[in-house]
């Protein structure tokens, strides 16, 4: 790593060792999957279905990864997951659900029960999200929006009732209302009175810089890593960033139900952008 970089890690107290390990989720059937990766599994003794892998094992090619067995996430992103303690018949909102892997943990844990949004502002990036959803047979409880994390405010009722109420002067403003891009046939809930509608569960994963994110710390060998200060660094951007996760974070609050749970997280090991926002956030909205 870069002098830059670790003197980075050095100010915020991190041990650049944090980087080596690699982490994958299983359904069951251990045995045969060491076989087909050729190496051996190591179980996360605090975070269920995870195990580490050498860095250097390559996953997609294999049959296991073709026949859904094997995620590839981060244990810090299934431990996001965990927090937020799903059960089964929760509606859960992912409000920022791309590139997925947190997605079809979240589907998983919910199975034949509940509901599931997910959003993302990124058409194409949700466009993978759907596109695992469709691969692992996980969407029927799941829809998805294109839309902007901090002004969303579609609650989890049946989405033909939420477009039909719409007058002519809402259809007028569509061209600004969340994109659809699926909807799984059980989806949608009707009738909710007013005071059960809201989620059970709220996940912010908020944009960050993403330096705990070893994936994105290779990004930079090709790169180049003098792009680091502009992308991790730079004072500015991580101004922008901070003002964003807040408001992130408190539109998820502002769409959980009374009484629910929401999980705040980021893939940045900085406290800027960890403990600083939902002290910030706590500040203002002292019921949370």
């Amino acid at each position: 790593l870069p002098p830059a970089f670790l003197e980075f890690l050095s100010e915020n107290g991190l041990d650049p060792a944090v980087y080596i390990p690699r982490y994958i989720r299983l359904k069951p059937g251990i045995a045969e999957i060491e076989g087909e990766l050729k190496c051996g599994l190591e179980k996360v003794s605090w975070l269920p279905g995870f195990y580490a892998i050498p860095p250097e094992v390559q996953i997609a090619g294999t049959k296991a990864y073709q026949q859904g067995k094997i995620y590839g996430i981060d244990a810090a992103s299934g431990a996001a997951i965990l927090a937020l303690d799903v059960r089964p018949g929760d509606h859960v909102l992912d409000l920022c659900a791309a590139p997925g892997a947190k997605l079809c943990m979240l589907a998983d844990m919910l199975g034949s029960t509940g509901s599931l949004t997910g959003i993302d502002v990124a058409k194409h990036r949700l466009s993978a999200c759907r596109t695992m959803l469709q691969k692992y047979s996980l969407g029927d409880r799941t829809r998805l929006f294109v839309a902007d994390g901090t002004l969303f405010s579609i609650l989890p009722v049946n989405f033909s009732e939420w477009t039909s109420r719409r007058t002519w002067k809402d259809r007028q403003k569509a061209k600004k209302a969340p994109e659809l891009i699926y909807y799984g046939k059980h989806s949608g809930l009707v009738g909710l009175r007013k005071s059960d509608v809201g989620y059970d569960k709220v996940l912010v994963d908020a944009e960050c810089t993403h330096d705990g994110s070893i994936k994105h710390i290779q990004k930079f060998e090709f790169w180049g890593w003098k792009t680091l200060d502009r992308r991790v660094l730079d004072a500015e951007r991580t101004d922008n960033l901070l003002q964003l996760q807040l408001n992130l974070l408190s539109n998820g609050f502002r769409l959980l139900k009374t009484g629910g749970s929401l999980v705040y997280s980021t893939c940045s090991l900085t406290v800027a952008q960890n403990e600083n926002v939902v002290q910030q956030f706590l500040s203002t909205q002292p019921s949370a």
